[in-house]
């Protein structure tokens, strides 16, 4: 998010690239790592991020508001930080300090550069390897907190010009990072931006993640009016889930200068999918959007529309946010799930979900559930959960067929093939095993006429 200024507008390029898919080694890491795709604490369980973004920097005597962040539920609290080159810089002991509210309040810190914002249309902005200096200038303060701390390089490192060279710079921070000790997991932030418009990290985010000798970074998209749809949404985060290369919502609001985005499918998108999201923007906002403050003037008590939609609202916070295992006493074995719930909006309209079909399966066996999470004039967003029986499974085929003409387009986290309006859904490499009533999800983009019925689906166990 720029600092008093709007993001730039651009339409989205209609030209398509596949993702390629990436084998990723575990990574055996004293903190958070990566893993097929997912993001694991260092206790080894998987972390989705569930907070907001704080603007540290410009306002770095609101302090409380780290505690008051975690009161309303969230996990992890992305702070806004200063290299120098724009604004003031931060201190390695403010950045010490931020990381010790962020352990005392039992929240992740995910720290970020704002002075890269727009480089290459924004005069003012700097470097990513600006940016990477000055991680490197306090660096003994990172050292020693990667159970806490995640380092985003840089905050929408490119504008709407010169972004070509986002993946050979992202790159060469990543290497420069690494090599100088640094084994956080990095998160790095799209261009254009942070929305991505051009598709350059998306389809170059094979290379990066390559460029990381230890395999540990995660990708992070800005929505906001360039994702106005369920069906951009979905493309968009499903293509990086099809890769097997992890993606969180670093930023993203409800309304927008450039556009008006889809908040309540991005929330539903990304729990039912187990992606992490984080909110633009808990207070101070100026040059036009301020509607973007969650509270008023770093108020927990006067929560705005914005702030009780993302805390409290359905997919939001409160309900769906699960604290990082290394603040537990002892290590949970799973994360609850919270089932994704769709408000409706006037675009994409919301069809309503009949109660989804299921066959109680047999020891060993499993079950599927179908649901329509989002509808818009000839296409629609489909779900299906599936979950383990009575003892664990190393593999799941769903069989579904379509009464009404209906047709997937595309699909994620499944290998999803057909025989006219027959459908077969089978697991991909990381999500097949599952334990004795463990739960996961694939999805698809379909098109539909006239008539969109739920069908009847068979789960078959292996």
């Amino acid at each position: 998010m720029k600092k008093m200024l709007s993001v730039a507008g651009a339409a989205l390029l209609t030209a398509l690239a596949a993702v390629f898919a990436l084998g990723q080694p575990a990574h055996a890491a004293t903190g958070f790592s990566v893993s097929n795709g997912r993001l694991y604490d260092a206790g080894g369980v998987e972390f989705v991020m569930r907070g907001v973004n704080h603007a540290h920097t410009w306002y770095p005597q609101q302090t409380s508001s780290f505690a008051n962040i975690k009161a309303l539920g969230a996990n992890t609290v992305r702070v806004v930080l200063s290299s120098g080159d724009r604004w003031t810089k931060n201190s390695a002991t403010d950045v010490a300090n931020v990381i010790s509210l962020c352990k005392a309040n039992r929240m992740i810190c995910v720290l970020e550069v704002h002075d890269t914002t727009g480089y290459g249309e924004d005069g003012a902005a700097t470097t990513l390897a600006k940016a990477t200096d000055y991680w490197l200038s306090i660096a003994d303060v990172l050292k020693g907190q990667e159970k806490y701390v995640i380092v985003n390089i840089g905050n929408e490192p490119f504008g709407n010009q010169g972004y070509s060279a986002w993946t050979t710079d992202t790159s060469n921070a990543i290497k420069r990072l690494r090599a100088a000790g640094l084994t956080h997991t990095i998160m790095v932030d799209a261009p254009n931006w942070g929305q991505d418009w051009s598709f350059t990290m998306r389809d170059n985010a094979g290379t990066v993640f390559a460029a990381d000798p230890q395999r540990n970074t995660v990708f992070s998209i800005h929505m906001y009016g360039v994702f106005d749809t369920a069906a951009e949404i979905s493309d968009y985060l499903g293509r990086f889930r099809a890769a097997g290369l992890p993606i969180v919502v670093g930023e993203f609001g409800f309304n927008h200068s450039d556009g008006n985005p889809d908040e309540d499918a991005i929330m539903a998108y990304a729990q039912a999918d187990g992606i992490g999201y984080l909110g633009w923007s808990w207070s101070g906002n100026g040059g036009g959007v301020e509607y973007l403050d969650m509270t008023t003037a770093f108020n927990p008590a006067q929560l705005t529309s914005w702030g009780q939609r993302i805390f409290n609202g359905a997919n939001g916070i409160a309900a769906t946010s699960r604290e990082a295992s290394v603040y537990s006493s002892t290590t949970p074995t799973a994360s609850p799930t919270v089932s994704p719930t769709v408000s409706p909006t006037t675009s994409p309209t919301v069809s309503p979900t009949p109660p989804p079909p299921t066959t109680p399966p047999p020891s060993g066996g499993c079950t599927a559930t179908y649901a329509v999470a989002n509808s818009w004039q000839g296409g629609f967003q489909g779900e299906v959960k599936v979950t383990a029986g009575a003892a664990a499974i190393t593999g799941w085929t769903v069989r579904w067929t379509f009464a009404n003409g209906q047709s997937v387009t595309q699909a994620w986290n499944a290998s999803v093939s057909n025989s006219g309006s027959a459908y077969t859904a089978r697991n991909v490499d990381y999500n097949g095993r599952l334990g004795a009533g463990a739960s996961t999800t694939f999805g698809f983009i379909g098109s539909w006429t006239g008539t969109n019925s739920t069908p009847a689906l068979t789960c078959t166990a292996s």
